[in-house]
């Protein structure tokens, strides 16, 4: 394919050298070569890790999950919720959210709708959600 300035004033075109072209970046060329034994970064499923993550990971999804816990009924811009069950099996969740990354989900049901079926959600507390009722004591 000729360059743009070939298109424009041919004779200056014709005296320039082709610009060298790129390779895609999956191609194999001698200045960047493939890693041996395939992907990089193989997918693999982690089962025992360090407790040091696993305590942290366990800290972020109580943080995210918030005071949600069976019982108790909070409000924020989208309507008033009782939650009905919390799960936080992350392969569960998964599932419940259709989400392959899902740590926690919740089940809750809308308490502002005489007919509200219960749902699954998976949105994180923040400072707009407020708690209503509190969780009878056990």
């Amino acid at each position: 394919m000729p360059s743009m300035t070939a298109l424009i004033t041919p004779a200056e075109g014709a005296s320039r050298p082709e610009l060298p072209r790129r390779p895609v970046p999956h191609e194999r060329t001698p200045d960047r070569p493939t890693p041996s034994g395939g992907r990089p970064h193989p997918r693999t499923a982690h089962t025992v890790g360090d407790p040091t993550i696993l305590e942290a990971l366990r800290q972020v999804v109580e943080q995210q999950i918030g005071p949600r816990e069976p019982g108790v009924i909070y409000q924020n811009s989208d309507g008033a919720f009782e939650v009905l069950s919390v799960t936080r099996d992350p392969e569960r969740a998964r599932g419940l959210l259709n989400r392959r990354c899902a740590q926690w989900a919740v089940i809750v049901r809308d308490v502002l709708r005489p007919d509200g079926e219960p749902f699954v959600v998976g949105t994180v507390w923040t400072t707009s959600d407020r708690l209503v009722r509190e969780a009878a004591a056990r």
